[in-house]
């Protein structure tokens, strides 16, 4: 009870403003079996978006999920192994070089079959567990279980404040980054659906449409507002055709079928074919229609007056330029489903839609427009042969993420890297006029926005050759496979010379060591204050993880750019604290709880950095970069993940300009 009150008050403190998440509820329920024997049921109720894992993980991957019970001095008897449900095993790269991991989503349950050979008819457990999203993991958390021999459910104290943190963090807004996550995606999904609808719009099948449509509008129409009203409507029945494709997408796979696409390997497959038969077609080696009989019959019905004749004028236009379209939407669905959002489809083919569907209204409108529209030719089969290059190098996407699942190591950074090099190489060369393919019409010259994008094309394919020698690539980041995933993980001739050489590791403090980027780190807060206090520099606190994806970006990505980490070396004292280091607390370190073992020692190193950074900063969640003066104050507010190098510089900046002052 106490521990409840604590939680209410903490959480009623920091409303508006709590970072703390706890996206597991546990329950407890037991299932008699004999008169002497019961099975104890553990049920885990997992917020969507988070993971937790089995309790067999490899070595270097997350903390397993472990039960301890408690035998009352021989009063119970474990009978057997903690059985757990199937869950799923997909490939994460939040830990070490990536590794395949089961973990559970949405619920997970556990049994242990136990036999009662004493008076007692309750019985303690433990479970130790950690939670993590696509992007960061929480720090270990135990948890005390009871369980109730009576047969009767029963929520254990955890449950009940973990249902507080979350209804508190519900009243400030602020229920987890997955969500937000969540919107961002879909936000993506849609700009990148919209582009590529007006690609489309811009090929043979569909752009000479445009202004024969909507003649036939104007002219067929009685009067104006009539012709612009159809024309509406005409657009309006493109959206729902291709709306409806989504949603029907969505209803077959389903939200279980879709979380599985990203990491299932025989999807990726699948994927990698279908977006290579694509390219082909877009490329000129043939074409993907739909049965003629479709078309003749729509276009029938599209005869019929009214509104009822224009939705079949649409539908005739989706059946008729799917030649063109087809391997576009294809591509969308097959990027939207991958991305595991059950609305993902939808919002693809939204907007994909509106771009298609948008001229038609707009020249309606406005026919005058039509007047400024550069004519039909050549030009056309070029953006669609620009968009099969296109398709070809994302093909390579799947089959890469199927390697990597499977750990093959045949298909590493640099294949990938010479693959997308010859296909962008290839597209520059097209583009400048040495490359003609089946449909392109005689060129005598190149017009001056084909020079312009072969010349952008052809920087690109630059840029990618000295990834092949371990450089970063960062405009690209997530789709080659990861730096370590390669023939040669630090770069061909790497070898590690921290800035300064040698002489740099001179005069090394007592207790530190020198971390990423020869940045002198303290592991210790107490240490790592006092030695601030010598020096007379402000601490940067850094809470941290080993299995922390965020932190790894903003060491590699951030912290590496030249004037971040001049500050970072020079002008401030850093103290890195790992919240999930396992390491027993030395007599020196330990101390008693208050949140995490309320009265009780701390049981890891790590637990005590947790728990600082719960009680001072209200977050649990990593990284979290604190700037703190001598007299353990914040210079400015706590910032969390910044991948903008100059708004982290600047905060790093105004921390320094404040502790001189």
């Amino acid at each position: 009870m106490k521990k409840i009150i604590f939680l209410i008050t903490l959480f009623c403190i920091t409303i508006g403003n709590s970072q703390i998440y706890d996206p597991i509820k546990w329950a407890t329920s037991v299932e008699k079996v004999s008169d002497t024997e019961y099975k104890l049921i553990t049920k885990a109720a997992i917020e969507p978006g988070w993971h937790l894992y089995s309790q067999n993980v490899p070595d270097g991957g997350p903390i397993a999920t472990t039960f301890t019970y408690d035998d009352a001095n021989g009063a119970f008897k474990l009978k057997g192994n903690t059985t757990e449900e199937e869950g799923h095993t997909e490939y994460t790269e939040l830990f070490g070089d990536g590794m395949d991991i089961k973990s559970f989503d949405i619920s997970a349950k556990f049994e242990q079959l136990i036999e009662v050979v004493g008076d007692e008819n309750t019985l303690t457990a433990f479970v130790e567990f950690q939670t993590c999203d696509d992007v960061k993991c929480l720090m270990p958390k135990e948890v005390e279980l009871t369980f109730n021999l009576g047969g009767k459910d029963q929520k254990t104290s955890d449950a009940v404040a973990a249902t507080t943190a979350s209804d508190s963090n519900d009243d400030s807004g602020n229920s987890g980054s997955a969500p937000g996550k969540s919107k961002r995606g879909l936000f993506a999904l849609f700009f990148i659906a919209f582009l590529s609808g007006f690609a489309a719009l811009l090929t043979p099948c569909v752009f000479p449409m445009i202004p024969l449509t909507v003649s036939f509008f104007t002219k067929q129409s009685q009067n104006k507002a009539q012709g612009i009203r159809n024309a509406i409507f005409y657009g309006v029945s493109i959206v729902v055709i291709y709306v409806l494709l989504g949603v029907a997408v969505s209803a077959i796979f389903g939200p279980a079928a879709m979380n599985a696409l990203a990491s299932n390997v025989w999807f990726n497959l699948i994927f990698f074919l279908i977006l290579i038969i694509f390219a082909v077609s877009f490329l000129g080696a043939f074409e993907i229609t739909l049965p003629q009989s479709w078309a003749n019959k729509v276009d029938a019905q599209s005869n019929r007056s009214g509104l009822v004749g224009i939705f079949f004028m649409a539908l005739a236009l989706a059946i008729v330029s799917f030649s063109c379209t087809g391997p576009i939407v294809g591509t969308i669905l097959v990027e939207a489903a991958s991305g595991g959002d059950k609305v993902g489809p939808i919002i693809g083919m939204l907007g994909f839609s509106l771009a298609i569907a948008l001229p038609f209204g707009l020249f309606a409108a406005f026919p005058g427009w039509m007047n400024s529209l550069p004519k039909s030719g050549g030009w056309l089969n070029t953006v669609k042969v620009v968009l099969g290059f296109l398709e070809l190098a994302l093909a390579f996407k799947f089959l890469s993420t199927a390697d990597l699942v499977l750990q093959l190591h045949i298909f590493e950074r640099e294949i990938f890297l010479a693959i997308w090099i010859a296909v962008f190489g290839a597209l520059a060369f097209y583009l400048f006029g040495k490359i003609q393919l089946p449909h392109d019409s005689p060129l005598t010259h190149i017009s001056v926005g084909r020079l312009s994008l072969g010349l952008l094309v052809l920087a690109f394919t630059i840029y990618l050759i000295p990834g092949l020698w371990g450089a970063p690539l960062k405009l690209i980041s997530g789709f080659p496979p990861p730096l370590n995933y390669s023939e040669s993980p630090h770069g061909v001739g790497y070898t590690k010379l921290g800035s300064g050489g040698v002489s740099a590791h001179e005069g090394l403090p007592e207790d530190a060591h020198y971390g990423v980027h020869d940045i002198v780190m303290f592991h210790d807060y107490e240490k790592g204050l006092a030695y601030a206090k010598k020096v007379g520099k402000p601490a940067l606190l850094d809470f941290t993880g080993w299995s922390c994806v965020n932190c790894r970006k903003m060491e590699e990505y951030v912290w590496s750019a030249p004037k971040v980490l001049e500050l970072l070396k020079k002008e401030y004292v850093m103290i890195s604290l790992y919240v999930d280091e396992k390491r027993k607390p030395y007599e020196s370190e330990q101390g008693i709880s208050e949140y995490l073992y309320p009265g009780k020692p701390f049981k890891k190193i790590g637990d005590k950095w947790a728990e600082l950074q719960i009680m001072r900063y209200k977050s649990n969640a990593q990284p979290l970069y604190v700037l703190m003066d001598h007299n353990e104050e914040n210079l400015l507010d706590p910032v969390a993940y910044t991948p903008d190098v100059d708004e982290y510089y600047t905060w790093l900046k105004g921390g320094v300009s404040k502790f001189k002052k």
